[in-house]
């Protein structure tokens, strides 16, 4: 359910959850690690005496996420309310993305025979503790949130300060469109709710669309890249603070689709580059496109 491929089905779950900006930022510094910070993260992964316990509440706090197999069919409320804010994907999801797409790197041989060194392992462990320690923030306490993101807030302070966020040819489009995000003013705000609001009511071609934009990720080797956007696109949201709602019912479609479009903007046939930019550029103005 959740890998690099399918970033933009993560950033709509993060960007729904309290957590979320939290564990897009552990993805984004995930992705940009290399060799030399394995050995850091692993010294700070605590003894399974302190994680075993730990990893208990995580299973149960698990089971107190939202899920759709909760709607009631007589509350109509309720079931707007679950529906806004249920993830897609799960823990295991997360989990499994982390280890074998965010970390692909650190493993060798194929499948049965796959494995990683001692500091690879534990320097993924370290992350996904991180990682569902901010994806459950809602439901986890707070002392054992703390005591998962510690090693991690530690080895923050001991890693460089790590390669700089890679977006690609089209860079400086996909930085000017989330700086606008972030600096967001309420009349923009509401014309990027009305065109969400068009955009979701003239849904055809979307989906192909923004189908043809992965694929295009996928061959020309920019996953990672357009992952990263979308990590980024989930902080820039929460910075303008457009409400839960809005986000669940089309702004994030729209967003992540203008992201992933002008991740391979260079690629994509004029049609589907319209499909995904236009709505965007119709609510924000066409400045940042550059």
């Amino acid at each position: 359910m959740y890998s690099l491929v399918s970033a933009p089905v993560l950033g709509f779950d993060l960007t729904r959850l309290g957590g979320g900006s939290a564990t897009a930022e552990v993805l984004l510094r995930a992705l940009r690690l290399g060799v030399g910070d394995l050995p850091v993260l692993a010294q700070r992964l605590p003894d399974e005496g302190v994680r075993g316990p730990l990893w208990v509440e995580v299973e149960s706090a698990a089971r107190r996420m939202p899920s759709l197999k909760g709607l009631k069919a007589d509350d109509p409320a309720s079931q707007l309310a679950l529906v806004e804010r249920a993830p897609i994907g799960s823990v295991d999801a997360l989990l499994t993305c982390l280890r074998y797409d965010v970390m692909a790197w650190t493993w060798t041989g194929k499948g049965r025979d796959a494995k990683q060194t001692e500091d690879a392992a534990s320097a993924t462990a370290l992350l996904c503790d991180a990682a569902v320690a901010s994806y459950l923030r809602e439901v986890l306490d707070d002392s054992t949130r703390r005591m998962l993101g510690a090693g991690w807030v530690s080895a923050l302070r001991k890693l460089p300060a790590g390669k700089p966020i890679d977006l690609g040819p089209h860079h400086y489009a996909i930085s000017a469109l989330l700086d606008r995000l972030r600096s967001i003013r309420p009349n923009d705000l509401t014309r990027l709710l009305q065109s969400a609001e068009d955009a979701r009511r003239n849904a055809g071609g979307w989906s192909p669309a923004v189908h043809s934009a992965s694929w295009a990720a996928y061959l020309s080797d920019r996953v990672r890249t357009a992952a990263a956007a979308q990590m980024l696109l989930v902080q820039a949201i929460d910075t303008a603070a457009i409400p839960l709602a809005d986000r669940a019912g089309g702004v994030w479609n729209m967003l992540s689709g203008a992201v992933q479009a002008l991740v391979v903007r260079d690629l994509l046939d004029t049609a589907t580059a319209h499909r995904l930019l236009a709505p965007v550029v119709a609510a924000l103005g066409p400045a940042w496109l550059g």
